[in-house]
């Protein structure tokens, strides 16, 4: 597997706390059949900046690590960029990353509580330039929930999503669990990723959460996500569905138990 949004690099941001415990986070990544984590410490979100350089610096240094580990493991370079008006100049500039340092991707986080309001002129922008935005833990956003036709609005113009494997197991609770049940079955996501930041509160959870959809659906979310994910890494676009609203008239069935 290939996961394309973790906080495994050491002492960059609130993830892996130091090189023991990234060591330990990539064993449990392994032991979990990930191969390929793009690591993407958090920028410019108020607690924590990480340019280009530093994370291409990091990464180096933990593939090395990996190496002398005798861990199966390969890091690659990324960042989860908080929304701020200057994205496309930053990149200009060569502050940002994309995923894996040379694709069209980027992890785009917007703020937990609300959607700034040039969110949807900046994706635009950004689409223009070529680039292919990820909205990263959509089913985590306050204001999604509240008005899933957002959500909808932002795919059916070209953004992309990636949901947390932690929201499908319930790690962040039934409410959040309930709406990215919503999400998936309205095709408004195209990655699964683990945002891992540690092993005792956000770990992988990868396996299970693709155990739990295959159980319920077959092997198809499994293997659309897993695709695409390989797709990303070639800078190709995605496999895409038609994406649909979110009706809340029905009960939920689709991920119980």
């Amino acid at each position: 597997m290939i996961d394309i949004h973790c906080h495994i690099l050491p002492e960059l941001d609130d993830g892996a706390k130091n090189i023991n415990e990234a060591i330990e986070m990539a064993a449990v990544a392994v032991s979990e059949g990930i191969h390929t984590i793009i690591a993407t410490p958090h920028h410019n979100n108020g607690a924590y900046y990480n340019p280009a350089l530093q994370i291409r610096s990091s990464v180096a240094k933990m593939n090395d690590l990996l190496e002398y580990n005798n861990i199966d493991l390969k890091i690659l370079p990324g960042q989860e960029i908080r929304i701020y008006g200057e994205i496309l100049e930053d990149f200009g500039r060569n502050e940002l990353l994309t995923l894996n340092d040379n694709s069209k991707y980027f992890l785009l986080e917007l703020p937990y509580d609300h959607i700034p309001r040039y969110t949807s002129k900046l994706i635009y922008e950004a689409q223009l330039k070529g680039y292919l935005p990820i909205i990263v833990h959509p089913e985590r956003n306050h204001e999604f929930y509240e008005r899933p036709d957002l959500l909808y609005h932002f795919v059916k113009n070209g953004a992309l999503t990636q949901i947390t494997a932690g929201s499908i197991t319930g790690q962040f609770g039934y409410k959040v669990k309930k709406f990215t049940e919503e999400i998936i079955k309205a095709d408004l996501t195209h990655f699964l990723a683990s945002d891992a930041h540690n092993l005792k509160t956000r770990s992988f959870h990868m396996q299970l959460a693709l155990e739990v959809v295959e159980r319920k659906t077959g092997a198809y979310y499994r293997e659309l996500w897993q695709e695409n994910a390989m797709l990303l890494l070639a800078g190709e676009h995605p496999y895409l569905e038609q994406p649909k609203k979110i009706t809340r008239t029905h009960l939920f069935s689709f991920l119980r138990g």
